[in-house]
């Protein structure tokens, strides 16, 4: 039996993109490269905050529309994850389980898009 959604906060997509949002600020606070470390944690705060944001529009349109969106920064995020890895900025270890957490989150956004759009 699945639980019942009533917020953004309970949606397990939601929770993970939270998840490694804090692992990428963690990772990085030692990164001297201040551009590269804005621009991973940007897109990273913008995978969990354009589907709240999304969540929270008037139509579905709009929140498949905002899913779009996380799911183009969860990618942004994974081809900066290579970059920072093979500049020695994050080890290659904890990039490699940071991009498979990349891929596991743009997965459940797919399902979640194609779920709104046949269901809604």
């Amino acid at each position: 039996m699945s639980k019942k959604i009533e917020k953004f906060e309970d949606y397990d997509v939601w929770k993970i993109s939270m998840r490694l949002t804090l692992n990428i600020y963690r990772n990085l606070k030692e990164c001297r490269d201040f551009g590269l470390r804005d621009q991973m944690q940007r897109a990273a705060v913008s995978i969990p905050s354009n589907f709240s944001e999304g969540y929270k529009r008037q139509s579905n349109k709009e929140f498949i529309r905002f899913l779009y969106i996380a799911k183009g920064s969860c990618a942004e995020l994974r081809t900066q994850l290579y970059l920072a890895s093979e500049l020695n900025i994050i080890e290659k270890s904890i990039s490699n389980g940071l991009i498979k957490e990349t891929l596991k989150i743009s997965g459940m956004l797919t399902n979640l898009i194609i779920a709104r759009k046949e269901k809604f």
